[in-house]
């Protein structure tokens, strides 16, 4: 019995094991290679990729529009996210219809979405501006403008990914006892209170994971920018991702590629430990004042 309790004890990490040696094939080795291409030039060890990214004045203008893009996207997508949970978890009749309406966009293909966009959007021809037409207001360039491509990129975007993390939100919903929303009401608590008050704080690490995975989605994000813009126009759309894509694949510098993989990996982990630490302080005051 106790040489059969020994063995039960590595039970558990014989069990996430594969789990473990998965993680560190597909994750830590492509970083850990990464980081390894960004010091290496001509077959030695040297900064000199960093030193050239950092002077070079395409690149702080790629990072300028990374952060600018998500600082307005990420909030957005949480926003509407949750709001569209909300009212799919609602008891309206026939309100199944709608969570699949809303989830449709996460069922089609990136790429193809992009271009649907693109032919919506076409500044001759596309659906939107004959629409804008009828209603008397002049066409727009969309896509070739700009002044508003990038936001173009937003709403393809945050149409592409809102129903997505609205399922996360949603399942954090569902397992909120209904029994605490029947007491808020006979407190005369009203729907936005009852929000605020108790849905919010009971969604809170829900809504944490759904914050730290849209930004690390969001700030990788360079399809719409490679199939629509092409980084235009005008470097408009240029994020860094593309930024490095391009590095890597059409000007065959990988280290320079690499080093700006590890800027935008350094930029993820540091806004993850922004958002962790806010949860973790509004945790620490909700202690110290019980």
């Amino acid at each position: 019995m106790l040489h059969l309790s020994k063995k039960m004890r590595f039970l558990p990490y014989a069990l996430i094991a594969p789990a473990f040696l998965l993680i560190c094939i597909f994750k830590l080795y492509p970083i850990i290679t990464t980081m390894t291409e960004s010091f290496i030039v001509d077959s030695k060890f040297s900064v000199s990729t960093y030193i050239s990214l950092f002077t070079d004045s395409s690149f702080w203008n790629s990072l300028w529009i990374t952060i600018k893009v998500n600082i307005v996207m990420i909030p957005l997508q949480v926003f509407l996210a949750f709001v569209i949970a909300l009212l799919v978890n609602s008891t309206i009749k026939g309100i199944g219809a709608f969570r699949t309406i809303f989830y449709l966009p996460v069922t089609i293909s990136i790429t193809i979405g992009c271009l649907v966009w693109n032919i919506m959007l076409n500044p001759n021809s596309g659906v939107i501006n004959s629409f804008l037409n009828f209603i008397g207001i002049p066409s727009q360039e969309f896509f070739i403008s700009k002044s508003q491509a990038l936001w173009c990129i937003v709403i393809v975007a945050t149409w592409k990914g809102v129903g997505y993390w609205m399922m996360f939100i949603l399942a954090g919903l569902k397992n909120i006892d209904t029994s605490i929303y029947e007491s808020a009401k006979i407190d005369g608590a009203g729907w936005f209170t009852t929000i605020i008050k108790i849905t919010i704080p009971l969604i809170k690490k829900v809504l944490l994971f759904v914050f730290v995975a849209n930004t690390t989605a969001n700030i990788l994000l360079f399809v719409p920018m490679q199939v629509i813009t092409n980084g235009g126009p005008q470097e408009s759309t240029n994020v860094l991702m593309f930024e490095a894509y391009q590095s890597a694949f059409k000007y065959g510098d990988r280290a320079r590629s690499s080093a700006i993989v590890m800027v935008l990996l350094i930029l993820i982990i540091l806004i993850c430990l922004v958002q962790a630490a806010l949860l973790t302080e509004k945790d620490v005051v909700k202690k110290g004042r019980k």
